[in-house]
């Protein structure tokens, strides 16, 4: 795994907390480019490559997205971070999601884009499976193909084809191997929602409000769970908010980092 550093905190930002911000699938760190650009502040903003993306260097362990997490903590701890706020979307969002159960005393604050907390349906978990095995006996990312206009809001499709571009390019980048274990772990996951009811810290849930992969009706639901939590809905924006709206997304994560600067003072 790999982690990218955004930008340092200077001597002014001494105070305030790093954000480590986990990318979806089936796409690497580059998708928070320009939300890492837009946030305010003097802190350090750092960007992880998960498992099995171009950018990461592990060998494969068995697919879990637990592994992912305990790699996210041992490179945060390697890199002298022994808190952050933590932001992930989609397939993130349940790395941050298993990051807190594992390792919660790292987590200040989170920041859940675009996900869930809870598991697969049995029909979503088989999907996922028969996507792996495509890929991976196929060696080739064409099962997730069509992910580069599925992942995005029907506004951005009809308006700014251009983003349809870059997700097809990002996903062209990825190693197949990668695809199918990213599919196998997300199909592992467990149903995380009472580890969220038990963190006291901020939580900020942002979605899309075109969103067809984990609606609106999915934020609510951590908003509804999460103790210390807002809602912020993206409008016309799908799954990938973050990359169809980034300064929307780095507003609504400016507050959850404030809240969480404030909280830990």
């Amino acid at each position: 795994m790999t982690l990218h550093t955004f930008r340092t905190a200077g001597p002014d930002g001494s105070g305030a907390l790093p954000v480590v911000l986990l990318h979806g699938f089936p796409l690497d760190h580059r998708m928070w480019d320009a939300v890492a650009e837009a946030l305010p502040g003097d802190r350090t903003v750092l960007a992880v490559d998960l498992p099995g993306t171009p950018g990461s260097a592990d060998a494969l362990p068995e697919p879990s997205l637990d592994a992912s997490a305990d790699l996210v903590a041992t490179d945060l701890r390697a890199a002298g971070h022994d808190r952050a706020v933590v932001v992930g979307l989609s397939m993130g969002g349940y790395v941050a999601l298993a990051l807190l159960e594992r390792h919660p005393d790292l987590v200040a604050g989170l920041g859940l884009v675009d996900t869930k907390s809870t598991a697969d349906t049995d029909e979503a978990r088989a999907n996922r499976l028969r996507i792996a095995a495509a890929a991976e006996d196929g060696d080739t990312v064409e099962p997730v193909r069509p992910m580069s206009t599925g992942l995005l809001g029907e506004s951005s499709r009809a308006a700014r084809p251009e983003l349809v571009d870059q997700l097809a390019a990002w996903i062209e980048d990825q190693p197949p191997a990668g695809v199918a274990w990213s599919q196998r772990a997300m199909a592992a996951r467990p149903d995380r929602t009472e580890v969220l009811r038990a963190f006291p810290g901020p939580v900020v849930a942002v979605v899309g409000d075109e969103d067809t992969v984990t609606p609106v009706s999915a934020a609510e639901h951590l908003v509804a769970a999460a103790p210390d939590a807002q809602l912020v809905v993206v409008a016309r924006a799908g799954h990938m908010s973050a990359v169809e709206d980034p300064s929307a997304v780095a507003a609504a994560l400016a507050d959850l980092l404030q809240r969480a600067d404030t909280a830990t003072a």
